[in-house]
């Protein structure tokens, strides 16, 4: 039974057995005086006394969790909403956001391929919105849920297109832009065995829409030998003047070409593909026996290239495709002769113009086996 407290003057009870609420209201008490100043936080006896007592006062809570429990529209009305709050509530500068949304989000999804079959690749996807100055934040599950909804579904820029209208519509935003990366396979011949293995590109789709306009593009990196035209004279110099033998140097390169689809005609894959090989020949190869390495060695002496010759070669051959607008070349000729690498950059049109790059562009080139 609950004695009540002593009044002043009188002696406290200690053999009395207090109530939980009698410690609930001495916990508070503690915590008031302990707020007030009067209590000497320094000393280790007041903060361990304080301590328990904040202890005592928190509610006790579940440590279970509740599998059973489920939610009802009622319930899930009274669930905080921060990210559709008022834009009192933004922080730093109210001005709008380009770019916000997820990256990485990763499912399977069916391609077309030129030939009339479709391929499963693992995809990484990257959705955004803008977001205007007035607002807080998007609910970030929507992109994914937005995406889900087209899953299902053989992949084109159509589909992408249709992914786009969800998300502005369901994101309530004017500009959405989405970017699916994979590793794209095309089963490729050697040079004289006649062997055959799989080329695994690295292919990004890119599609960003506003309001008024709607813009397509592919990145592709295409991953070629190039040897170096200057070494290969010196070396053939040495063999005919003073009878020594010289290996001119050559080293993995890879080029990164965007272009921007125009147009209603579909530019696949393995056209683009064909476009860089068309330009740079020496592409690397997959299976390889005595007769193809020879090939090999003989096709790039036949194709020798400075990074310059590189970047115009693809600029040639794109540029002859109707199919494509707007395009840009990076290339880096990782040297087997330098401690550096050999670079170039060169765009067409204005939708890859740009005065400054990332400072990581370059060490994104590296393809490793």
């Amino acid at each position: 039974m609950h004695t009540p407290a002593p009044d002043a003057g009188e002696p406290f009870d200690l053999e009395a057995r207090p109530s939980l609420a009698d410690a609930e209201r001495a916990a508070r008490t503690l915590l008031r005086w302990a707020g007030s100043g009067a209590a000497d936080l320094a000393d280790p006896a007041v903060a361990a006394v304080l301590a328990r007592a904040a202890e005592a006062s928190y509610p006790m809570l579940s440590r279970t969790y509740p599998a059973d429990f489920t939610t009802d529209p009622a319930y899930i009305a009274t669930l905080p909403d921060l990210q559709n709050g008022p834009d009192s509530l933004i922080k730093g500068a109210k001005t709008g956001i380009q770019h916000v949304g997820i990256s990485n989000f990763r499912l399977p999804i069916r391609f077309h391929t030129r030939s009339g079959g479709d391929v499963q690749l693992e995809t990484s996807v990257t959705g955004s919105v803008s977001l205007e100055a007035d607002k807080k934040g998007i609910n970030m599950s929507r992109i994914m849920r937005s995406f889900y909804r087209h899953a299902e579904t053989q992949f084109s820029f159509e589909v992408v297109d249709a992914v786009l209208d969800s998300y502005l519509r369901d994101l309530d935003s004017y500009d959405a832009r989405i970017m699916l990366r994979f590793s794209y396979p095309m089963l490729k011949r050697s040079l004289r065995s006649g062997l055959e293995g799989y080329q695994y590109y690295n292919i990004a789709l890119e599609m960003a829409k506003t309001a008024t306009s709607r813009q397509k593009i592919i990145h592709l990196d295409y991953v070629y030998s190039s040897t170096c035209p200057c070494s290969l004279e010196l070396s053939e110099h040495a063999r005919r003047t003073r009878g020594q033998i010289a290996t001119p140097h050559s080293q993995r390169s890879v080029a990164r070409v965007s272009v921007e689809v125009t147009g209603d005609e579909v530019l696949w894959f393995e056209d683009l593909v064909g476009l860089c090989n068309d330009a740079i020949p020496t592409e690397t190869q997959v299976m390889v026996k005595r007769e193809d390495e020879q090939a090999f060695a003989e096709l790039n002496g036949s194709n020798a290239i400075f990074v310059e010759d590189a970047v115009r070669l693809l600029c040639e051959s794109l540029g002859r495709d109707a199919r494509i607008g707007d395009f840009r070349v990076v290339a880096s000729h990782q040297e087997s002769l330098h401690s550096h690498d050999a670079v170039s950059v060169l765009t067409m049109g204005e939708t890859f113009r740009q005065k400054s790059f990332d400072p990581r562009l370059f060490d994104s080139l590296y393809h490793v086996g």
